[in-house]
């Protein structure tokens, strides 16, 4: 198929590459502004932007995809599918109505529809994630699903491990949905949960919660986000990664000063007794 790829991430460039190596190779991929990032803040291209420059594919960054500029150039790439993966900004009319939409989800639907599936389904427990393909609708990750596959979540998962599994299985159901075109079906109104942008008191280590809910924070933080334990200065540690020791309570095995190297928690105590 003929296909044009909206997706703003590196869970989304890591889908693209992926994409890009098929037959339904992107004509367009349409991503995010340059923003200004880290603590210089340099003017900084979105991971989609990089990978569709490396790959010489067509490349658009408007300042919103659902205005006219943007949608008379969609059109003109005569897409018979516009893929969307992690994109980071509400799809409205006419672009919902226009062209046929189909979504890589990193998550079981209806279970963990939003921003943040993979985190949250890892804080939570979950002992299994995965991927759907679903057609984009007006609402929330509630249109229909037309394939979807599980992947297991494994004790000692981080983000940093979990996530390049689903990359590869997205862009695999994916592929697999382009070629075979299967019935989408729709969700069921059971079992819906919502996965909240994670913010900075979801990355606060809260005290009070147990330590293997602490330590699935800290695990599905890495390395992207970072967990974090305040301090009694009200300053912040921040925890890349840690265990529930013999003795049930929470271990810190990797820490990072505010502004300073990562290094062992055993390092760090003994330069702060």
């Amino acid at each position: 198929m003929r296909t044009v790829y909206l997706g703003t991430s590196a869970f989304a460039a890591g889908v693209l590459e992926r994409l890009a190596q098929t037959p339904h190779r992107p004509v367009l991929v349409v991503t995010r502004p340059d923003r200004p990032a880290g603590r210089g803040r340099a003017l900084t291209s979105p991971p989609v932007a990089d990978t569709a420059r490396a790959l010489g594919i067509d490349l658009d960054q408007p300042e919103t995809v659902n205005g006219e500029a943007a949608l008379a150039r969609i059109a003109a790439a005569r897409p018979d599918v516009v893929v969307v993966c992690a994109f980071g900004a509400l799809l409205r009319e006419p672009l919902l109505s226009e062209f046929r939409l189909l979504n890589v989800h990193p998550s079981l639907l209806p279970r963990w529809r939003g921003a943040a599936p993979v985190e949250r389904a890892m804080m939570a427990g979950d002992e299994q994630t995965g991927v759907s393909i679903m057609e984009v609708t007006a609402g929330l990750d509630s249109g229909p699903v037309c394939a979807m596959e599980a992947e297991p979540i494994h004790p000692d998962d981080t983000y940093g491990t979990l996530a390049p599994r689903l990359v590869e299985l997205g862009a695999r159901v994916l592929v697999g949905v382009l070629d075979e075109d299967p019935p989408c079906r729709e969700q069921p109104e059971e079992g819906v949960t919502y996965a909240e942008k994670v913010t900075a008191a979801d990355r606060t280590l809260d005290p009070q919660a147990s330590a293997e809910e602490r330590e699935r924070v800290v695990r599905a933080l890495h390395p992207h986000i970072g967990a974090r334990l305040q301090l009694p200065d009200g300053s912040y540690l921040g925890i890349r990664e840690a265990r529930v020791g013999d003795d049930g309570e929470l271990e810190l095995l990797e820490v990072q000063p505010a502004g300073g190297r990562a290094m062992s928690y055993a390092d760090y105590r003994r330069g702060h007794p």
